[in-house]
């Protein structure tokens, strides 16, 4: 591996969550509150890429 670096390869993922969206709210005397949560309630966005030695490869939502 140290004559061939460029072969090297990283993978990382990571995801998040929008059950963390707040779905209560402040709102004026006498009004309600209301927001909508991105994807519906809840959902789950992943990201996949790989970093080699020039760059970013391969990005993947």
């Amino acid at each position: 591996m140290r004559e061939e670096p460029d072969r090297l390869v990283f993978l990382d993922e990571t995801a998040t969550t929008t059950k963390m969206t707040r779905l209560r709210g402040r709102a004026r005397r006498g009004q309600r509150f209301k927001a909508t949560a991105p994807f519906g309630h809840w959902g789950t966005q992943t990201f996949v890429a790989a970093l080699r030695c020039d760059g970013l490869t391969a990005p993947w939502i």
